[in-house]
């Protein structure tokens, strides 16, 4: 009952901050700013009102905080644990969306700046799992359900690098109206029904507010977007989705659940090395992923359904995969 509350609570809290961010976002013209080298036919987006992320984020903070707070006041802090995390993550986003929109550039904090913030949460998080018995040192094997243990420094060192990878690639998905938003929720009801599964109810409660706020922000989201969540939100959800696998304990599930975001950073990569390796030629049409199939004919319309469809199927294999690593509840 508490993981439905969460959802409703998060759901109306997002939607109706819709309606004042939006027109708030407008007349302090926050607008985003569009890239140059991207298709030319996104230059119409351009002012489009950024930093959307903010009306989630929120309606997920008010339903932890309320239909979680059963379990915090028994103790019980994983929901907000991973809400403060991914909070952590929607900070340093809010501050690159602020600098892109005060000198009105699509740039904001260096790469590298970026990476060593990113780096730094992600080590503190793992860190306070562990000594809060959330983590072990285990590597849990979907579908096999065996782990192996490792050493913690070189779990740590993963654990970092898969969660700044997926912050990341969250970033890198948020391209075209929507898709962020639709990939992401087929993996916010998968955590549901994992939590849900093994009695997380506070883990549970956060993936529900976190499926709530999205639905709610699609609203504005879908093709033509009214607002962008901007890297606030983008960041936002990256924290999330890494921070609840890390806190059901099977990190490396992200590798099915996250399969887009994956593919939509293996094809820049790819199209980057490839690009340098044999000077200027490409692999795709454009890179990241979704750009190379909007060249290609694809309405975002169609990216948002197959992507998300994509991602849904993937987090049903998912879920097979890992419902024996504890008992159900």
């Amino acid at each position: 009952m508490r993981v439905i509350a969460g959802f409703i609570v998060s759901f109306l809290v997002s939607y109706v901050l819709g309606k004042v961010l939006i027109p708030w976002l407008v007349a302090l013209k926050a607008g985003q700013t569009i890239k140059e080298i991207g298709p030319k036919w996104h230059m119409s987006k351009q002012g489009t009102p950024t930093m959307g992320g903010i009306m989630f984020i929120a309606g997920i903070l008010i339903a932890v905080l309320t239909a979680g707070l059963p379990d915090l006041l028994a103790g019980r802090f994983g929901g907000l644990m991973v809400f403060l995390f991914a909070l952590v993550f929607g900070g340093i986003g809010f501050f690159d969306d602020y600098m892109k929109v005060k000198y009105k550039k699509n740039e904001g904090l260096t790469a590298a700046q970026k990476f060593l913030l990113q780096l730094a949460a992600a080590i503190l998080f793992i860190v306070l799992l562990r000594s809060l018995g959330y983590l072990t040192a285990d590597l849990y094997i979907p579908f096999f359900n065996v782990t192996f243990q490792i050493p913690w420094v070189v779990y740590m060192a993963f654990a970092a690098f898969v969660i700044v990878g997926t912050v990341n690639s969250v970033n890198l998905t948020d391209g075209v109206d929507g898709l962020a938003t639709g990939v992401t929720m087929p993996v916010a009801v998968f955590y549901v029904a994992v939590a849900a599964y093994w009695g997380y109810t506070e883990l549970g409660v956060f993936a529900a507010a976190l499926f709530g706020g999205l639905c709610a922000f699609l609203i504005y989201n879908f093709h033509p977007a009214k607002v962008f969540m901007g890297d606030t939100g983008s960041l936002f959800l990256g924290g999330a989705v890494a921070g609840l696998a890390f806190c059901l304990d099977i990190p490396l599930i992200l590798i099915l659940v996250g399969i887009i975001y994956i593919a939509e950073t293996l094809s820049d990569i790819i199209q980057v090395t490839y690009f340098k390796l044999t000077h200027g030629k490409r692999i795709f049409r454009m890179a990241p992923l979704h750009h190379h199939f909007e060249m290609g004919g694809w309405s975002e319309e169609k990216l948002f359904f197959v992507f998300s469809v994509i991602t849904a199927a993937a987090c049903i294999l998912a879920f097979w995969g890992v419902m024996d690593r504890f008992p159900a509840l």
